[in-house]
């Protein structure tokens, strides 16, 4: 399998603030990886870099092999951007905000057509597609922001949070739709906060903290380290969780101190359990 991005060193500073210290990392072709960490660790910062709406300080970034900063052009036919915020023009209709994001590609009508009839079907807005993009609901109007981005065939899509403020069934929907999208071949990048959202779809996954990677691997990987299962312990010091290697450990010991009183919890580990594992803090 191919690499699709490579990026190597990345540093940004804002100032005196140092948002990105050389991270370095690299994303197989189809492969969906996940950028994951609180607010301010530098996933937006990298998504800008990376669509070339930031310049760096310092690195390099190659798409298939070549320079995104030597060749821009070629970098921003090559990708897809989802953004945070939702930046459609709420005043024209589905179709129209498609249409135009074609042309500002430079794709022929012809095939504008035919690309937006495809997606609009692809992602269930067909039926209102004649309609003004401010009566579509969240939920619609951040699948019309994915498609949008997948208008021009980009091989690389970046997702910066693209579930953020959404009701849980409606961003358990989209997850659907980036799982399909990856099923085509597409490359993606998804930074996100939410834990669940991560150990879901992604392949491999980058703990980003206060703009340095700590931890990359898959979500399974990660979350061995600290073992099978875990057993969470209420007492008057407050919550400690204890990991063990198998979840037949982690019953013993749960037995054991449920005879002594503590209030106990056994579960699964998860990807946040690895988080707090590698920064000591919760994302």
């Amino acid at each position: 399998m191919s690499e699709a991005v490579r990026v190597e060193g990345l540093t940004k500073d804002y100032g005196r603030l140092r948002a990105l210290s050389g991270i370095s990392f690299s994303i197989r072709e189809g492969e969906l990886f996940a950028l994951l960490g609180p607010n301010g660790a530098g996933k937006t910062t990298t998504i800008r870099i990376l669509t070339g709406l930031t310049r760096a300080t310092a690195g390099r970034v190659h798409f298939f092999g070549r320079s995104i900063f030597e060749d821009p052009l070629y970098a921003k036919r090559m990708a897809g951007l989802v953004p945070q915020a939702t930046n459609l023009d709420l005043e024209l209709t589905v179709w129209e905000n498609l249409f135009i994001h074609g042309l500002l590609f430079g794709m022929s009508r012809g095939r504008i057509r035919d690309r937006a009839a495809e997606l609009l079907r692809f992602a269930g807005l067909w039926e209102r597609r004649r309609d003004r993009v401010r009566t579509l609901s969240g939920g619609m109007r951040r699948r019309l922001l994915i498609i949008r981005a997948l208008m021009h065939e980009p091989r690389i899509l970046f997702l910066d949070e693209p579930t953020v403020g959404l009701d849980p069934h409606i961003r358990r929907r989209l997850w659907g739709l980036i799982k399909q999208i990856q099923a085509r071949g597409t490359t993606i990048l998804l930074t996100t906060h939410y834990i669940e959202e991560a150990e879901f779809l992604a392949d491999r996954v980058a703990f980003l903290d206060r703009g340095r990677i700590v931890a990359l691997d898959t979500p399974q990987s990660l979350m061995a380290t600290l073992g099978e299962a875990a057993v969470d312990v209420v007492s008057e010091k407050g919550l400690t969780t204890r990991y063990f290697r198998t979840r037949e450990e982690a019953e013993r010991e749960a037995m054991r101190l449920s005879r002594s009183g503590e209030s106990v919890t056994i579960r699964r580990v998860n990807l946040e359990d690895a988080f707090l594992h590698f920064t000591g803090r919760k994302v």
